[in-house]
């Protein structure tokens, strides 16, 4: 996309899998934003940023804060432990930040880049770009119009079979990585959980590293007790040789089921991009919709069949774009990044002394 005179320019730090599969072609793919800079050591990475269409690369986030007036937002897509440290760096350079989840290694953290945040009248947002799952903009609504009645019980899966560790700093068992499913995939989960939800009030979890080979968690268990009173049974795994249904929830008046993962992070890795004539971004088809009822047999597939709403990834940066600009609310604060960390931290402390823990 062509930079425009009053585009806001973007430095994107990190060029992996989180920058280029997710962030830069979404920054791309947004009006009035503009990919200036990415943030890379790696020589063959910056070739294929340049080439995906960023203006310029340089070698270290330094040379970034020495243009700082030159940009407009920073997104932090580099590995986990260096979120902290960056983002602040970023806010102290004057800059608004997005940070890819998870935002910190526990809510203290959090809170503490919130706080300088909003001592620099800066945004701070937080990447949780599953809110715009397709699976959960069904949900979230057919909960919001009453299809459910009360809903009693949540039970959310993201699940994988790899059989075998890849290897790298996700699988490192070293605490100062921030490793491991529960922050991985658990952020995701436990994100949507107290979206659809509110506050969480106990949890428990189980922690198992399964995979010969493996260091950090990838077998992981979460229930959480929330001030609503619903229970939500979350399952993050690497190691499911039979993957359950993505959502089953269960109200007063009918269930909802779903199985499979958004499209989008497939097409993106597939190389695809939002936009174009033909619009069919995060769409699936109909043998994949959910199903709405209650009773019926499982082995007829119970229930009515559901449209599933498409996802929309873009939804979050043009929304980033609108709150900077003034016209609009950050679609995902850094209080609400921490307070989802208060249930994983409990999680962890959970699932090492075997015990539930309040908060």
């Amino acid at each position: 996309m062509t930079q425009g005179k009053n585009d806001l320019r973007v430095g994107l730090i990190g060029y992996g899998l989180a920058g280029s599969v997710f962030h830069a072609p979404l920054i791309a793919s947004t009006d009035g934003l503009a990919l200036d800079t990415v943030v890379t050591s790696n020589a063959d990475r910056q070739a294929e940023a340049r080439a995906a269409g960023a203006a310029r690369t340089v070698a270290s986030a330094d040379e970034l804060w020495d243009r700082a007036d030159d940009l407009d937002l920073v997104v932090i897509a580099s590995p986990n432990k260096t979120h902290v440290p960056l983002a602040t760096a970023a806010l102290k350079a004057g800059l608004p930040v997005v940070v890819d989840k998870p935002l910190a290694a526990t809510a203290a953290e959090a809170r503490g880049l919130a706080a300088l945040a909003e001592e620099r009248g800066l945004l701070l947002s937080v990447f949780q770009n599953r809110r715009w799952d397709n699976d959960f903009r069904t949900l979230r609504e057919l909960i919001a119009d009453g299809e459910l009645g009360e809903v009693w019980r949540f039970e959310s899966r993201f699940e994988r079979w790899r059989p075998r560790p890849k290897g790298g700093w996700r699988e490192s068992g070293d605490p100062g990585e921030i490793g491991g499913l529960l922050y991985d995939l658990g952020s995701h989960v436990v994100d949507q959980a107290l979206v659809l939800f509110g506050p969480a009030t106990r949890v428990y979890a189980e922690a198992d590293v399964r995979r010969a080979g493996a260091e950090a968690d990838d077998d992981t268990f979460i229930a959480v007790t929330h001030a609503s009173g619903v229970r939500s049974h979350l399952y993050v795994s690497a190691t499911a040789a039979q993957l359950g249904p993505r959502f089953r929830a269960l109200g007063s008046t009918a269930g909802y089921v779903k199985y499979g993962l958004d499209p989008q992070e497939a097409a993106l890795r597939e190389g695809r991009r939002p936009g174009g004539a033909a619009e069919s971004w995060g769409t699936e088809p109909e043998s994949m919709w959910g199903r709405l009822g209650s009773g019926e047999s499982p082995l007829t597939g119970g229930g009515r069949p559901v449209p599933t709403l498409p996802g929309d990834y873009p939804a979050y940066y043009a929304a980033v774009a609108a709150a900077l600009r003034g016209e609009g609310d950050n679609p995902v604060t850094a209080h609400e990044a921490a307070a989802a960390l208060d249930v994983l931290e409990a999680a962890r402390r959970s699932a090492r002394e075997g015990v539930a823990v309040d908060l």
